[in-house]
């Protein structure tokens, strides 16, 4: 048995996504396939060293490791109204140079901030601890990313969404691109297509299942928050938009790429459409 790592974050929506891989409710026939949890940021930055073969990525990473990774086109989380979320203490108010935690230098959202509040001081920080540094008055706000959105202090509150700058930068009528898979361009491409179908499965498979999956995910403490506030969680960000990239999802990808090169962080255009796995190469292969 050959053995596949598969790397993603340790939030509910990603356990969620692999973990009908984990209980052997999908396959590969002579692979054996092992998870590696990390922060997203972690994950990007060791994208970046082209550690891992199958990995979770921020979209907003995706044009620096364009040569070295294909994205898939399942695994995939969008913000529909909703996001991200710059929080403060209650009643503060924030100045225009206002020290801010971020998740991450490669994230979208930090992204889409910088864009917005160009003059914030950014510190970066694992994104567990961004709430307690807003609570110890250590920054003066932060943004949440992940189950953080739903579950924070009685005592902050949300200055801006990030879903709010998304429409302000890109438009009505776009989900806001979050994050993905990302798969190493050196893998045979015939085996780059199986591991994208098994993939797509074990997501289909998940939200087939989402009540029993959910529960197990409960039982065995694999996820930080409770039955309720995970079933909400899913609904957000890992529901029946995550299986297969829809033609909506790849405009809003292009457009938060479009943006990112007019602000300058991306060297050129780029259209994700074009990094994709050619998925024909099969059809044409068994022609």
């Amino acid at each position: 048995m050959k053995t596949m790592q598969i790397a993603h974050s340790p939030d509910a929506d990603d356990i969620f996504m692999y973990y009908a891989i984990k209980f052997g409710w999908v396959d590969m026939e002579g692979m054996n396939f092992e998870n590696i949890a990390l922060d997203i940021e972690t994950l990007n930055v060791e994208a970046l060293k082209g550690t891992y073969d199958i990995t979770a990525i921020s979209f907003a990473l995706l044009p620096h490791i364009r040569d070295e990774y294909a994205p898939l086109k399942t695994a995939v989380s969008f913000g529909e109204g909703y996001g991200p979320k710059l929080i403060k203490q209650k009643g503060k108010t924030l100045k225009r140079n206002f020290k801010v935690a971020l998740s991450g230098k490669y994230t979208t959202n930090a992204m889409l901030f910088r864009i917005a509040y160009p003059d914030a001081r950014i510190t970066y920080m694992n994104f567990l601890d961004i709430e307690q540094a807003v609570l110890d008055g250590r920054v003066d706000a932060g943004v949440l990313i992940h189950e953080s959105i739903l579950t924070f202090n009685d005592s902050l509150e949300v200055e801006k969404e990030i879903w709010d700058i998304w429409v302000e930068l890109a438009g009505e009528g776009l989900p806001l691109p979050l994050g993905g898979m990302a798969i190493r361009r050196s893998i045979p491409l015939n085996r780059a297509i199986e591991y994208e179908k098994m993939l797509t499965k074990a997501v289909d498979v998940a939200r087939k299942h989402k009540e029993r999956l959910s529960e197990m995910l409960i039982e065995r403490s694999l996820v930080r928050i409770d039955a309720s506030t995970l079933q909400k969680y899913l609904e957000l960000y890992a529901n029946d938009d995550s299986v297969s990239l829809n033609a909506l999802q790849i405009k809003a990808i292009d457009i938060l790429y479009d943006l990112g090169y007019r602000h300058g962080f991306y060297d050129s255009p780029l259209h994700v459409s074009e990094y994709f796995i050619p998925d024909e190469y099969e059809q044409l292969r068994n022609s």
